[in-house]
């Protein structure tokens, strides 16, 4: 008879060898993006958009060889404008498309990459930006290096959803996950330099909804999911 005690070992194993076997069958393999149209920011997000069109005066500033090398890592594409309405109010548009929202390929928050570009963010507020098509639930911050002063709104969607934060983004990965599927995901941000907080965000509010409305039903889904179902 095999004492109890030597049968441990060997229970212990195969209970490592059918966790290792489940986590493998439940490791999402089928990458959204794949399965349909092809997402292509350029033309997705109009040059005019009601009265905002592409300030043609403004040059998007490059980043450092480093930083696009590790930014093509991340994402699939990126879109980086400047928009000017017929007052002179400009905002600054950055869009980023990434195929793969698994752990390794998080999109990269403002709060994050603002810093690391030697910024401060002196505030950080979870709010709703209100727009025709619903309450679209947005994150906002204002970035300070030496005299400028950025605020800034933005989302993230992993998927068809906009998450604000990481609790947001783990569930909607681990909810694509249960089906075998690996979510997409786009970070959508819109700054303006501007020492008035209020204004800006004002500004801001407008220009989004002007890119709501310039949309087709079906990319609008893509900038902004079902949060309006």
């Amino acid at each position: 008879m095999i004492e109890r005690r030597s049968l441990r070992p060997l229970i212990v194993m195969v209970l490592m060898l059918v966790a290792a076997s489940l986590a493998m069958a439940a490791k999402p393999r089928t990458r959204v993006a794949d399965s349909g149209p092809r997402t292509n920011l350029e033309t997705l997000i109009p040059t005019k958009l009601g009265d905002w069109s592409v300030d043609e005066s403004i040059v998007p500033v490059q980043a450092a060889p480093d930083t696009r090398a590790a930014l093509a890592r991340i994402y699939s594409q990126t879109l980086a404008r400047t928009y000017i309405n017929s007052k002179g109010d400009r905002v600054m548009l950055s869009v980023a498309y990434g195929g793969d929202q698994s752990d390794a390929m998080q999109v990269h928050k403002p709060e994050i990459c603002y810093p690391a570009q030697g910024f401060s963010v002196v505030s950080i507020l979870t709010t709703y930006l209100a727009t025709q098509f619903g309450q679209l639930p947005v994150k906002r911050l204002v970035a300070v290096h030496g005299a400028r002063v950025e605020p800034i709104t933005y989302w993230i969607t992993v998927g068809d959803r906009v998450a604000r934060t990481g609790w947001e983004q783990k569930i909607a990965q681990l909810r694509y996950g249960l089906t075998g599927k690996i979510p997409d995901g786009l970070l959508f941000r819109v700054s303006s330099i501007d020492r008035d907080e209020a204004r800006a965000y004002e500004i801001q509010s407008e220009f989004v909804r002007s890119v709501l409305s310039s949309l087709t039903a079906s990319d609008r889904a893509r900038l902004v999911g079902t949060f309006g179902a």
